[in-house]
């Protein structure tokens, strides 16, 4: 038994496919192109000293249980912290301090820390907690 097919041939071409890889292509081409283009090349002049204005400043202040104050992490005294912050407040007037207090530390001793920026002139300040997680 011979199964006869009513198979017709193509007379014309389906070009959807062609226009789908076109409009691919062009966005390609579209994104290449101005992804390449980056500005006028110059070259840049040398700064005489080799700190870099884009380094996040922020200063951490931290008061542990025992009372102990730490610049970053180097155990400091009232007087080398506002010795300290005053030089960092001549080079970057408007740098940010975060004040991490241990949660036994004593109050008067975050206090005192407090002041010291006060007198410094230091406005932007934050104090660090922990987030309460809701059950």
């Amino acid at each position: 038994m011979k199964i006869q097919s009513k198979r017709k041939p193509y007379d014309d071409i389906n070009i959807t496919p062609m226009v789908d890889l076109t409009f691919v292509l062009l966005v390609i081409f579209i994104l290449m192109t101005t992804a390449a283009i980056q500005g006028v090349k110059v070259n840049l002049p040398k700064a005489s000293s080799s700190v870099s204005l884009a380094q996040p400043t922020t200063k951490a202040i931290t008061v542990d249980s025992a009372g102990q104050i730490y610049l970053d992490t180097f155990p400091v005294t009232l007087d080398e912290l506002e010795s300290e912050l005053r030089t960092l407040k001549s080079a970057t007037p408007e740098f940010p301090v975060v004040i991490k207090g241990d949660r036994v530390s004593q109050y008067g001793r975050i206090m005192e820390v407090l002041d010291v920026c006060g007198r410094v002139g230091i406005t932007q300040i934050g104090l660090v907690s922990e987030r309460v997680r809701s059950s």
